[in-house]
C-alpha cells in the first residue's frame, strides 16, 4: 500500500478503500469519483509501472477491494503493524500523508510543471502544490552561478 501511495500520491483514504471497478486498467488510471475525493471533484490518477507492479500482485487476492487484510478491506493504516514496520525499518516521526509530500516532492525535483502536478494531485489551488511539494536546492545552483563576485 505504501508502495502505491508513493507511486500515486493518494491519499490513504483513497488507496485504502480503492475498488477493482476504479482501477481502469486498460487506460492505466484509477477513476475516483467526486464522493471519494477530499475535494468532491472526480479525479482520474494515471499509472506508472509501479503502481502497475502493486497492481499485478493484489489482483485476484479479493473481487471488490485492491488491498485487503485477512479477507476484509482496510480502512485505515495508523495501525499496530505500520508501526511495527516503521521500527523495523528504522523510520521515526512518519506519517502516511508524508508518502504524498515525497511523491509531490520528486515530481517537482524530476521537472514535473506545477501545473501539471496540480492536476496529478487533485489540488485546487496553487498553493496547496506549494504546501506539497518541496524543492531540494540543487536546482537553484546555476543561478546562484550566474553571479560571480
Amino acid at each position: 500500500m505504501a508502495r502505491f501511495g508513493l507511486a500515486t500520491g493518494l491519499r490513504q483514504r483513497n488507496v485504502c478503500r480503492l475498488r477493482w471497478a476504479e482501477v481502469d486498467e486498460l487506460n492505466h488510471c484509477v477513476r475516483l469519483p467526486a464522493d471519494r475525493v477530499k475535494n468532491r471533484k472526480a479525479l482520474v490518477v494515471p499509472l506508472n509501472r509501479d503502481a502497475l507492479a502493486v497492481l499485478d500482485l493484489q489482483r485476484g487476492v479479493h473481487p471488490e477491494y485492491v488491498f485487503t487484510f485477512h479477507g476484509k478491506p482496510v480502512w485505515q493504516v495508523n495501525t499496530p503493524a505500520w508501526h511495527k514496520a516503521l521500527v523495523a525499518a528504522g523510520i521515526t516521526d512518519f506519517h502516511w500523508h508524508d508518502l504524498r509530500h515525497t511523491w509531490a516532492s520528486w515530481h517537482i525535483q524530476s521537472g514535473t510543471p506545477v501545473n501539471v502536478l496540480q492536476e496529478l494531485g487533485g489540488w485546487s489551488s496553487y498553493e496547496m502544490v506549494r504546501r506539497y511539494a518541496h524543492l531540494s536546492v540543487a536546482h537553484l545552483a546555476p543561478y546562484a552561478e550566474r553571479i560571480v563576485a
